[in-house]
């Protein structure tokens, strides 16, 4: 059975229709890319996956789960995170208060050495102010939020947007570190080449339609796909 389970799900904007029948599964331990053009629809996909936003229409199951119509604090309780583009990191308190808060109401928090030992930088920042740190080291917190509340699936909506290739490298392998230990990871990402790099499969989105689904090296055999709906980012 697959972790994650969306089923011709159909989202609106108020009266923009946004996702049309979109349907995708995602199994425990993998790396799952969604790809796609601004304004493919990705980011809503991930903010109605997180019960941001609801369908008008289809079902979503997480572990066997029904989802669709739960609030999203519910949804988060049962072990999915949504790292939103924004990271919205607290900038007036340090890093460790802002692990902290996000510790507060996790049935099982992880350790905070865990979180450190997974990003040795936060280790040394711990103790500096959110709005004092990097792009780079926001997007580090953002993700160790999501982390210290034992996610089982984190939604990574443009991680490695803005960021120098070095920190864009590092948080790849930490990425693909996270899934091999357990934790299933779904990422939205404009850059097609770290995207396709750190993910096995991939979903690629048109104006709110998924028009492929498969391994990434299939996607890579099909030039014309990618270039089509890809352009210029493939």
């Amino acid at each position: 059975m697959s972790l994650l389970e969306v089923d011709r799900i159909n989202t609106f904007y108020g009266d923009s229709h946004i996702l049309f029948d979109v349907s995708l599964n995602v199994r425990e331990n993998e790396v799952v890319a969604l790809l796609g053009r601004n304004g493919a629809g990705k980011s809503t996909l991930l903010k109605t996956i997180a019960g941001a936003l609801s369908p008008k229409s289809g079902a979503i199951a997480f572990n066997g789960t029904p989802t669709q119509h739960l609030p999203a604090h519910q949804i988060a309780r049962l072990g999915l995170q949504l790292v939103p583009e924004e990271r919205r990191v607290i900038g007036g308190i340090t890093v460790h208060e802002n692990l902290q808060l996000a510790a507060m109401t996790a049935r099982k928090p992880l350790s905070y050495a865990e979180i450190y030992r997974t990003f040795p930088r936060l280790d040394e920042r711990r103790n500096n102010k959110g709005r004092e740190l990097s792009g780079g080291e926001q997007q580090m917190v953002a993700i160790a939020r999501a982390m210290i509340r034992d996610a089982r699936l984190i939604l990574l909506d443009e991680p490695f947007e803005g960021l120098a290739p070095l920190i864009v490298r590092d948080l790849m392998k930490v990425c693909q570190d996270l899934a091999r230990q357990g934790r299933t990871i779904v990422v939205v990402e404009q850059n097609v080449a770290a995207a396709l790099a750190m993910a096995s499969r991939c979903y690629l989105l048109n104006t709110g339609h998924v028009v492929f689904g498969g391994s990434t090296a299939e996607l890579q055999q099909k030039p014309e796909i990618m270039n089509r709906y890809l352009g210029a980012a493939a």
